[in-house]
């Protein structure tokens, strides 16, 4: 696996690659060895582009191969919810095929090793609200409201 970690305006984000694609993306840095690596030089101009809102959506290979199959299936969701849209919990335990499991999607989302490029920050309690996550409220704000002020300015030019 090779490691790189990347400024951004929420701090260090490590990312790592393996053979297939990005299969990390962690707040903070790393004590792992840092390599240049193609895949995530190019992950690290996606992720600068996303955070000055010239990018909407990631096209980096994936390399996911941890998790269950309901976590699987709740990430698979994630990088469904458009950007600048969210989700409930409840809305994404529906979709993926068991309504009651709204804690268990917070479960995955807790578990998603890819944050940011796989979403999990577009997922939000019912009725909206700001409930965990692994990077932190502040943070998770911090995304939405990105997401929403570039959503909203694409909108009306």
């Amino acid at each position: 696996m090779r490691w790189t970690v990347v400024d951004s305006p929420i701090g260090d984000l490590t990312l790592a690659a393996d053979e297939t694609g990005l299969c990390r993306l962690h707040f903070g840095g790393t004590e792992q060895a840092l390599a240049a690596d193609p895949l995530l030089t190019d992950a690290a101009e996606q992720l600068k582009a996303y955070f000055a809102g010239e990018l909407q959506e990631f096209t980096l290979p994936l390399s996911v191969r941890t998790g269950s199959a309901f976590e699987r299936a709740v990430w698979q969701q994630l990088t469904r919810i458009p950007y600048g849209e969210m989700q409930t919990y409840g809305e994404v335990a529906k979709i993926v095929g068991d309504a009651g499991a709204a804690r268990a999607v917070g479960t995955a989302c807790n578990r998603n090793p890819i944050a940011i490029v796989v979403p999990c920050h577009r997922v939000v309690g019912a009725g909206g609200k700001m409930v965990g996550f692994g990077g932190g409220i502040p943070t998770k704000r911090h995304l939405l409201e990105l997401e929403a002020r570039i959503s909203l300015e694409t909108l009306w030019t």
